[in-house]
C-alpha cells in the first residue's frame, strides 16, 4: 500500500473508456444534483475514464532513497528534541512568503511543573519557512499568539503573511483574534498538508525523543469529524460519476492551474516525496453541469478537502474548512454500485488518499472547467 511522507530534504530539525451506462451512479428518479467549479481548457486533454472496479491499475509510489534515509537518521540522532527552530530559506525571497500555516496546540510533553507544553508550528507550504516555539500552558490566549506571529517575521525578516491557515476548530477564536489585530485574513482549512505532515514527523522525531514525553496520552484538541449536513443550492451539480485519470492526464490539469486556466488548485507531490509513474490511475469525481464555470468559481471560494465515498448512507461527502461536512450526492444502493463506490475508496487508499474533484460542463467532456488534486490524510497524531 502506498504511503505519503515529506521529502526529507525539506526537512529542518534543530478518452475515458466509458463504462457500461447501467453500472453509473444515479439517482433512481432524477439527475443527481452536485457542486461545481469555472474555467475552460484551450488545449487538448484525456477524457476521464469512467470507473470500473477491475480497471484500476496498481498504484506505484516510489520513497527516497535508503541511502538518504539512512543520512536523515544520522544527522536526527545529534538533535536535540528541546531545541527551538527558526529557519528561512536563504533562497527564498521573504515577499513570496504571504501564506502561513500554523498550529498552536498542546503536545504529549510535560513540563517542570508537570503542566502539558503548548508548541506553535509555523511553516509555508514548500517549508521555505519553519518555525517553532514552546509555551507553557498558562500563557495561551490571543495576545500570546500575536506576539509570537509578529517575533516569526522580526527573527527571520519577513513581511507579515496575508493568510493563516490552521486546522484546529477549537483554537479558532484565539487564532482569528491574533489574525485580526494584526490585519492577516484566517483561513480555517484542513487543507494545511504540509503542516500536517511535518507534524507527524515531528512527532517520530522530536516529541517522543523529548525528556518530557508522555506516551499512550490522548490529544487534547481532536479534530472534528461532524455529521453531514445538506449541501447548499449554489453549489449543486447536475450528473456526476467515478472517474480515474493516469497521472499524466492529472499532471496537465496540474500545468492548467499554474497558468490560470481553469480553476482549483494541486499538491506539491515533490514536497510529500511522492514520485508517481504517469500511467497510474487517479480515482476521481466528475461533476457536470450547464453552469460549470460559474459554479467553479463559487467552489473555489472554498477549502475544499476530500470526497469520500459513504457506502452505508449511499452517498459522497465533501468535506470543506476545517468542520464542514456536505452530502455532496446520493445514489440508489445495490450491489452494483456498493461495489463501484468500494472499489474507488480502496483505488484512493491505494494511492495514499491522493484523488481528484473535476468540473465539467458535461461528464462526457474532454475539458474541465475546474480541477482540484486532494489528499485524504489520517489526523496528526497530535
Amino acid at each position: 500500500m502506498a504511503t505519503l511522507s515529506f521529502n526529507p530534504t525539506r526537512i529542518r530539525t534543530p478518452t475515458f473508456n466509458r463504462s457500461n451506462p447501467s453500472t453509473k451512479l444515479t439517482s433512481s428518479s432524477k439527475p443527481i444534483r452536485i457542486p461545481c467549479i469555472p474555467s475552460s481548457i484551450n488545449h487538448s486533454h484525456q477524457k476521464l475514464i469512467h470507473f470500473r472496479a477491475n480497471s484500476v491499475s496498481e498504484t506505484s509510489l516510489s520513497t527516497q532513497k535508503e541511502e538518504e534515509q539512512e543520512t536523515l537518521g544520522d544527522e536526527e540522532e545529534d538533535d536535540d528534541p528541546t531545541a527551538e527552530m527558526s529557519f528561512l530559506d536563504p533562497e527564498t525571497d521573504p515577499d513570496a512568503i504571504s501564506d502561513w500555516e500554523l498550529d498552536f496546540c498542546s503536545r504529549p510533553i510535560l513540563d517542570a511543573r508537570g503542566k502539558k507544553l503548548w508548541e506553535l508550528v509555523v511553516c509555508d507550504s514548500t517549508l521555505s519557512l519553519q518555525f517553532t516555539k514552546y509555551f507553557p500552558n498558562n500563557v495561551i490566549n490571543s495576545i500570546t499568539l500575536k506576539d509570537a506571529v509578529v517575533s516569526v517575521c522580526d527573527d527571520l525578516g519577513l513581511p507579515l503573511p496575508k493568510k493563516i491557515r490552521f486546522f484546529r476548530s477549537q483554537m479558532q477564536t484565539i487564532i482569528t483574534r491574533a489574525c485580526n489585530e494584526l490585519g492577516i485574513k484566517p483561513v480555517p482549512s484542513k487543507r494545511c498538508l504540509s503542516l500536517l505532515l511535518w507534524l507527524e514527523e515531528r512527532y517520530e522525531t522530536v516529541y517522543k525523543k523529548h525528556p518530557g514525553f508522555q506516551k499512550g496520552f490522548t490529544p487534547l484538541l481532536a479534530l472534528d469529524n461532524p455529521f453531514p449536513t445538506k449541501l447548499p443550492e449554489d453549489l449543486f451539480g447536475e450528473r456526476w460519476a467515478f472517474v480515474q485519470l493516469p497521472f499524466s492526464a492529472v499532471r496537465e490539469e496540474l500545468t492548467s492551474l499554474q497558468t490560470n486556466t481553469i480553476f482549483g488548485s494541486g499538491l506539491d507531490l515533490d514536497l510529500m516525496g511522492i514520485e508517481i509513474d504517469d500511467k497510474t490511475m487517479i480515482p476521481g469525481l466528475a461533476v457536470g453541469s450547464s453552469r460549470a464555470t460559474v459554479l467553479s468559481a463559487i467552489m473555489n471560494s472554498f477549502e475544499l478537502c476530500t470526497v469520500e465515498a459513504d457506502t452505508a448512507r449511499g452517498s459522497l461527502i465533501l468535506s470543506v474548512g476545517i468542520s464542514t461536512r456536505y452530502v455532496y450526492a446520493t445514489y440508489k444502493k445495490t450491489p452494483t454500485t456498493t461495489s463501484e463506490a468500494e472499489a474507488w475508496e480502496a483505488a484512493k487508499k491505494a494511492c495514499g488518499g491522493l484523488h481528484f474533484l473535476a468540473i465539467q460542463q458535461d461528464i462526457e467532456s474532454e475539458e474541465c472547467a475546474g480541477f482540484w488534486l486532494l489528499l485524504d490524510l489520517p489526523p496528526p497524531p497530535v
